[in-house]
């Protein structure tokens, strides 16, 4: 009888502990349900881990901005010798040439950290996908619960969206502490530092600079979505297989027809994009064209441009080809 009313005692404190009774959770799957892995729920974001794992992978995406940037803050350290003599005969001008000679160097560092952001996703498109191909990492991430269309579309974000971003950071951080370095310099000389601010509106100018990346980015887009493909087809030799297709037709329409228009086409497509997104005056103090004003800012017509539109269809289908062929493509 003592025995029967122990184990009776038992079963009713094991009965009013919460999780104790039979067929409760062990610790282990309960600690997995608290954690929120076993919840059905509960979203892995593959698309957004694909893109952090992009830059990971890839050091240079911000990387060879970064040192571009050094370059250029260092190279406009030494060009400040002599800028107080500059700025004193620069003040005498009328103020368009005022601002077209103060923010020229500005200009610069934002045109060559377009260039270099572009020349980065030109390389790091051709090997996107054929470099995980090459090392034979495909198997891995082909085993792990990422569709294709989401690897390929991180990849393309990484020009399209990445990019343009690290550009914007950069340019930005460069001008802010280019900017420092000829206050310092003014001062020292006895000169107000208010003078470059009061020529170049920087706000304006940032505001310009994303605007045309995001414009630039997608015009690019049918070139970025060519190396894509290129590089989930091509076994070896990337870059000459992107671009000797495109040669050979161009030299077949000179000799066969002699025009130039696919010439013309890739130029377009190559350079175009800036006449489309902005309108900019006929003749300027420093003999290039310039943004003076918001107003000349654009975003309507280029919207409206039919060369922007085509130019994603292209983008789209050669997107869909590339993830077609990351299915059914295996290791070099």
């Amino acid at each position: 009888m003592t025995g029967i009313r122990q184990s009776a005692i038992a079963n009713r404190q094991s009965n009013s502990i919460p999780g104790s009774g039979p067929g409760s959770p062990t610790p282990a799957t309960a600690s997995r349900v608290n954690s929120g892995v076993g919840d059905p729920g509960y979203k892995t974001r593959p698309f957004s881990w694909s893109v952090r794992r992009e830059l990971w992978e890839n050091r240079s995406l911000y990387i060879v901005p970064l040192i571009v940037g050094a370059v250029e803050v260092f190279g406009f350290a030494i060009s400040t010798i002599g800028l107080a003599e500059r700025r004193r005969g620069v003040l005498l001008l009328d103020p368009a040439h005022q601002r077209a000679a103060i923010e020229q160097p500005y200009d610069l560092a934002a045109m060559m950290m377009i260039f270099v952001v572009f020349i980065v996703g030109v390389f790091y498109c051709l090997d996107a996908l054929h470099g995980e191909r090459r090392d034979r990492s495909i198997l891995f991430w082909k085993s792990l619960p990422v569709s294709d269309l989401t690897a390929v579309l991180s990849k393309a974000t990484i020009p399209l969206v990445v990019l343009p971003l690290i550009a914007f950071a950069i340019t930005v951080c460069v001008q802010v502490i280019m900017v420092l370095e000829t206050s310092i310099v003014l001062i020292f000389h006895g000169m107000s530092p208010a003078t470059t601010w009061a020529a170049v509106p920087f706000f304006q100018e940032w505001l310009v600079l994303l605007y045309g990346l995001v414009a630039l980015a997608l015009w690019h887009a049918p070139i970025y979505s060519w190396l894509l493909l290129v590089s989930g087809w091509a076994r070896r030799a990337t870059f000459l297989w992107s671009v000797l297709p495109l040669l050979a037709i161009g030299i077949f329409e000179r000799v066969t027809f002699g025009t130039l228009h696919f010439a013309s086409l890739i130029k377009y497509r190559l350079m175009s994009w800036a006449a489309e997104a902005f309108a900019f005056h006929p003749h300027t103090p420093q003999g290039h064209p310039t943004i003076d004003s918001l107003a000349q800012l654009t975003p309507g017509r280029y919207l409206s441009s039919p060369g922007l539109w085509i130019g994603l269809l292209f983008a789209v289908a050669f997107l869909f080809a590339a993830i077609r062929l990351r299915r059914y493509r295996g290791p070099i």
